[in-house]
């Protein structure tokens, strides 16, 4: 077995990208006053249900990479994730009065991170 540094980071990148979505997902349920704001205007009315449906789809997108079984699967679903959740990360940006409380720098950049992370979700889960 080849112990060098690639190849420790190609097993540990799955599991960062794993931490990553549970943590993500388990904040939703920890902070739920951060994200009902965030849901666009055509869910607004049901802020609560969609914080908590995404939590659970991002815990269940870790879930999924962790185990091998579901790795190669969780790669397109994470993609389509983020893809779901674009549209709030656009909403943020364009609306940065009603999230003062983040620099509009932040809300700008968020949106070429989403297919950096694709591009992470994706590689990671081809191991």
């Amino acid at each position: 077995m080849d112990d060098s540094p690639p190849e420790q980071e190609r097993r540990r990148t799955p599991w960062g990208l794993a931490l990553f979505w549970v943590g993500a997902g388990v904040n939703h349920f920890r902070a739920p006053r951060f994200y009902e704001p965030i849901v666009p205007p055509p869910l607004q009315s049901q802020a609560r249900a969609v914080v908590r449906l995404s939590g659970v789809a991002e815990i269940l997108a870790g879930a999924a990479v962790i185990a091998p079984a579901t790795r190669r699967v969780s790669g397109p679903y994470i993609v389509a994730l983020l893809a779901a959740i674009f549209p709030a990360n656009i909403y943020m940006a364009l609306k940065p009065a009603r999230f003062s409380s983040i620099p509009r720098w932040a809300l700008f950049a968020r949106l070429p991170l989403q297919p950096l992370m694709m591009v992470w979700a994706w590689r990671a889960t081809r191991s």
